[in-house]
């Protein structure tokens, strides 16, 4: 019979043994955290004191800035950490933290993603009735839901993972406890039911993924009708980096989430988690907000 692990921590992926390269990993993850935090911060207060930006659009972006800020807290402050302090550990309670909150902000962040690609479907396709469609209880509603699944998903998640049985080896190949390696350590008969549950949630992110491609393909053909091509530009300019940020969104967390657990590459997997767990709180600011006209003229108002 295979012995249950009784360890009470796990040991997280190090980017590095070297003790020059742990210092440069801190000073590059702290770089990244800050302009994550000046830029997700940037939008939530500009969007909450700018009158004229009280809009479903700027609600839903305000929104995804405070999860975004929550996704990248959750795993990169760790993970300086334990570079500056040249340690490789996280203790059981964290580590079930991590995995809770890293879903619960990234679920919640696709569901925003999605109703954000609606309300542009309403916006350009049905303008004339964007005000009765997208009201304030409307909007208020569509993010409790976002919030509210976002907190289901991650729960049944958490549970199912932390349920499993851990056997022998404690050591987590990733730079935070991410559920794909932890099955790793699951005894082969115990893991099957949270594969079951990934599965489904990738359903569901595909099936979210569908939606959103549906309505800009509504879009893009409402667009294409547009007479004056100065409008035409104005149109697709509100839209493609959204569908950027989404396609980059689903295809680094579907390689991450639904490759079998048995391949095992370790190097890829922590480029992978860096790129879809870091990287997306850093640029949806950039992305949505400092190209955008209205963002930018309201900070300019509140600075001066």
């Amino acid at each position: 019979m295979t012995n249950r692990t009784t360890e009470n921590e796990f040991l997280l992926l190090g980017f590095s043994d070297m003790r020059e390269l742990q210092l440069l990993h801190f000073v590059v993850f702290l770089g990244i955290f800050l302009v994550a935090l000046a830029g997700n911060l940037l939008v939530i207060t500009t969007v909450a004191l700018s009158h004229h930006l009280h809009t479903p659009m700027y609600f839903f972006l305000m929104n995804l800035s405070i999860l975004d800020l929550g996704s990248i807290s959750v795993t990169v402050p760790k993970s300086m950490v334990n570079s500056l302090l040249n340690t490789r550990m996280i203790s059981y309670t964290g580590c079930v933290a991590q995995v809770f909150l890293f879903i619960f902000f990234t679920e919640a962040d696709f569901a925003f993603l999605t109703i954000m690609a609606y309300d542009r479907y309403i916006a350009i396709c049905q303008p004339l009735h964007y005000e009765r469609v997208m009201n304030g209880r409307v909007c208020v509603q569509m993010a409790a839901g976002a919030w509210i699944s976002g907190v289901l998903h991650s729960a049944l998640h958490t549970g199912n993972t932390f349920a499993l049985t851990f056997c022998g080896n404690n050591t987590v190949d990733q730079f935070f406890c991410e559920i794909p390696q932890l099955l790793k350590l699951a005894c082969s008969d115990s893991y099957l039911g949270e594969v079951g549950v990934i599965v489904f949630n990738s359903c569901l992110f595909l099936s979210c993924f569908l939606l959103i491609i549906v309505s800009y393909v509504q879009i893009f053909t409402t667009v294409l009708r547009i007479p004056t091509e100065r409008d035409r530009h104005k149109a697709v300019s509100t839209c493609l980096p959204h569908l950027i940020v989404v396609s980059l969104f689903i295809s680094l967390g579907v390689f991450a989430y639904v490759k079998p657990t048995s391949i095992s590459m370790s190097g890829l997997d922590l480029v992978m988690a860096v790129f879809y767990s870091v990287v997306p709180p850093v640029m949806n600011p950039i992305i949505y907000s400092m190209r955008n006209k209205e963002i930018k003229g309201a900070l300019r108002k509140l600075i001066g």
